[in-house]
This record gives C-alpha cells, sequence and structure tokens, in this order.
C-alpha cells in the first residue's frame, strides 16, 4: 500500500528537550566534567514519515541515534515512544520495546556475524521474540527475502555473509529489520559503506518498503547528496543541537543557516565539468562538545556572526518560512 502523506498522520515519536551527556572520569582525581553529546533536543515522528538527522561526525547523532533505540540513558528530557515513555520501560517491557524499532547498521559486513548462515542469521529474532514453529519462522525468512529482492530465498540460506556482497549483505541487514514487523526503522548512514552504484538502489528499497508498511524511519547521515532519495524532512545537527528542520525540498533548495549552506556546499558534484571549482567551507573544525562556545555552537566558524550577539545568547528556533525552522539570530524578528 502506497502512503497518502495528504492524510493526518498521528504522532509515532516525541522527542522533548532531549539531553544526552557522558560522564567524564579523570583518573585519582574524579569527576572531570561531561561530553554533552545532544543538549535540548526537540521533535516529533509521525506514523509512516521518514526524517533524515544530518550533520558532520561528532555532532550527536550516535548518540541520539543510541538513545531512541533504548541503549542510552537520557540525562534529562522525554523519548515518547506510541505515547509512552522510554524511561518507564524496564526488562520485558524495554524488550518488547525493541521488537517494535529495527536497525540498519553502517557497514553491513561487520553487523552480520560471520560463522552464521543467513538462515541463523534471520531466524534469530524470530526466536528470540518467541515464534516458536519452526515452520513459521522459514515462511517469514521467506517472505522477508523477497521483500529485499533476494531471490530465489532458498539460494542464500545456507550461504555466509562473505558469500554475498556488500549491496547484498545490506539487503540481509535490512531484512533481518523488518523480520519482526516493527512501526519504526533507525538507518545508521546504511549506504554510507556501499559502492555509489548501489546505493541509490538501497535507499530505493528502503523507501519502497517504508510505504508498503507505513513505516516510521529515522535516516541518520552527514551526506546531503542522498537525502531527496529517501526522507520527507530534514534535521540538520550541530554541536549536539538541532539548528534547521524543514521539509526535504525546502531545505535543499533554500537553505537558511550559515551551516547547512556550508553542508550543501561540501556536498560532492557528479558533474566532472564542476571538478576543479572552488566551493567555500567555514574555517575551523566543530567545537568540543566537553565545553561548547557561549552563544551560538557555530558563532566561531560563521563569518556572518553578530557581535554581541551570537556570542553571548543561544539561539531559538526562528521560522522565517511556513514550517521552516531555524536556530540563527540572522533570522530574528524585526
Amino acid at each position: 500500500m502506497t502512503v497518502n502523506f495528504e492524510e493526518p498522520k498521528e504522532t509515532l515519536l516525541s522527542i522533548r528537550d532531549l539531553h544526552v551527556w557522558y560522564e567524564l572520569r579523570r583518573f585519582g582525581f574524579g569527576h572531570a566534567g561531561y561530553v554533552k553529546a545532544v543538549d535540548g533536543v526537540s521533535f516529533d515522528l509521525a506514523e509512516g514519515e521518514t526524517v533524515a538527522i544530518v550533520g558532520e561526525s561528532g555532532c550527536g547523532k550516535s548518540s541520539l541515534m543510541k538513545t531512541i533505540l533504548g541503549l542510552n540513558i537520557p540525562t534529562s528530557g522525554e523519548v515518547i515512544f506510541d505515547g509512552v515513555n522510554l524511561a518507564a520501560l524496564k526488562g520485558n517491557l524495554l524488550r518488547e520495546y525493541r521488537f517494535e524499532v529495527g536497525y540498519v547498521q553502517q557497514d553491513p559486513y561487520g553487523a552480520l556475524p560471520p560463522f552464521m548462515t543467513i538462515q541463523q542469521i534471520l531466524e534469530e529474532p524470530l526466536i528470540i521474540s518467541g515464534v516458536k514453529d519452526k515452520g513459521e519462522r522459514l515462511d517469514r525468512i521467506r517472505k522477508a527475502m523477497d521483500e529485499v529482492k533476494m531471490y530465489p530465498a532458498d539460494d542464500f540460506l545456507q550461504k555466509f555473509p562473505h558469500m554475498l556482497s556488500g549491496g547484498q549483505q545490506q539487503r540481509i541487514v535490512i531484512a533481518r529489520a523488518m523480520i519482526l514487523g516493527p512501526k519504526m526503522i533507525v538507518a545508521d548512514e546504511p549506504v554510507s559503506m556501499l559502492d555509489a552504484s548501489v546505493r541509490v538502489e538501497i535507499l530505493k528499497l528502503m523507501k519502497a518498503l517504508q510505504e508498503q508498511h507505513r513505516l516510521s524511519v529515522i535516516y541518520i547521515t552527514h551526506d546531503l547528496s542522498t537525502v531527496k532519495y529517501f526522507s520527507s524532512r530534514i534535521f540538520v545537527m550541530y554541536a549536539g543541537n538541532l539548528i534547521e528542520k524543514a521539509d526535504t525540498r525546502r531545505l535543499l533548495d533554500n537553505p537558511l543557516h550559515p551551516y547547512t549552506m556550508a553542508l550543501l556546499a561540501a556536498t560532492s558534484d557528479p558533474d566532472a565539468r564542476n571538478a576543479d571549482s572552488y566551493k567555500e567551507v567555514p574555517p575551523g573544525e566543530p567545537p568540543s562538545l566537553v565545553n561548547p562556545p557561549k552563544g551560538c555552537r557555530f558563532h566561531p566558524r560563521c563569518a556572518r556572526a553578530i557581535a554581541g550577539l551570537c556570542d553571548e545568547k543561544e539561539p531559538v528556533d526562528f521560522e522565517p518560512e511556513p514550517e521552516h525552522f531555524v536556530a540563527c539570530w540572522l533570522y530574528q524578528p524585526q
């Protein structure tokens, strides 16, 4: 079934003022501060919606992802899934939540146990979730493999991961994430380890599965060149904060935050005629998350920073265009 995105959709996931801080310990001297990996993130994800969280390495994407998966405990704030606060889930309830959320890893070869056959890899989550009938498990495995275009399934069931190509391995990772019928998928850089020739193919496969099963998807990436194939909205992350949120087409056509403009400028251009063109990117490196700068965290690298404002006050979300939010003092109402 194809999702009609014009229909009202219920909120599946709500993130409210989420902070994930890691304590630093100095040997022999105790507490030495915190790494503020996620520092006040809020957003909603609707049923059947795909959002891309985009940013440089070290911006906090992975910590946010692990918290949504229930692997990190929030320092403060809330993660609410289908009306239930994850902080209230313990033991079997947390286990059942993880059955509702699929995870697609970045490196398919590292994600698949090399000593297990494809059948064993896909059968394991079914066994853990309590599917006791072997025939039912095999039927569900074959169905999952058909959905990821690995057919005939019986040709692959007794193979080991090293006997498959990188693209085939990632299809198995996707099949494993789908096999329990989750409501949401978290995809962590799902095509960054693949050849360029198969990246779009894998993203289109994931998009087809998302529409067919009305999945909600969080797509973690640093590459703005791939988001147009897969996401309905983009959230740009920098130094633990979401600094720009908009519809995918709107953000790609009209980025507002200077950092988003820099990310787009750094995106690879497939046109060989532009190979020697110079694209200006901001100087410097992302700030330390142990001691982030006061005010806007991008201001030390920003050529448009306003002295006495950007370096003093943390910006709030402004809405210069409908449903286009940007945390930047350049867009404060006059």
